[in-house]
């Protein structure tokens, strides 16, 4: 068995990201789940792309602030406390608008860890 315990601030930021990512599953390199805490500015978003992905269920664990999430279909507003879930196949860009007042910092997880992201032309 085995256990671990992580501050995420205690891992190094990934560089050339949209915002600050720290990426807990990395750290002890799970070989199943996504883990990380993302803190985004205003302005900033947490994924490089517009995307779905083929078979990974994503979430989105909102800590602190509000988190706003672009669909195809319609824009979720997710509150601090809830959680924002993305099925596969379903494309999906989490943000912090340039207006907002606050960071927001949530936790994302996901399964399966390699299921690389697939970009979406919202133009289509």
């Amino acid at each position: 068995m085995a256990y671990h315990q992580i501050d995420p601030d205690e891992i190094d930021a990934t560089p050339d990201y949209p915002c600050d990512r720290r990426a807990v599953s990395d750290q002890v390199d799970t070989s199943l789940l996504h883990l990380a805490r993302y803190t985004m500015a205003p302005g900033e978003q947490l994924p490089r792309v517009y995307h779905a992905h083929r078979q990974r269920e994503e979430a989105f664990v909102v800590l602190s602030g509000t988190l706003h999430v672009e669909t195809p279909d319609e824009a979720f507003v997710v509150p601090e406390g809830e959680v924002f879930l993305a099925e596969p196949e379903s494309p999906h860009r989490a943000y912090n608008p340039d207006d907002a007042d606050e960071s927001v910092t949530v936790m994302g997880t996901g399964a399966p860890k390699t299921d690389p992201a697939i970009p979406y032309d919202d133009a289509e």
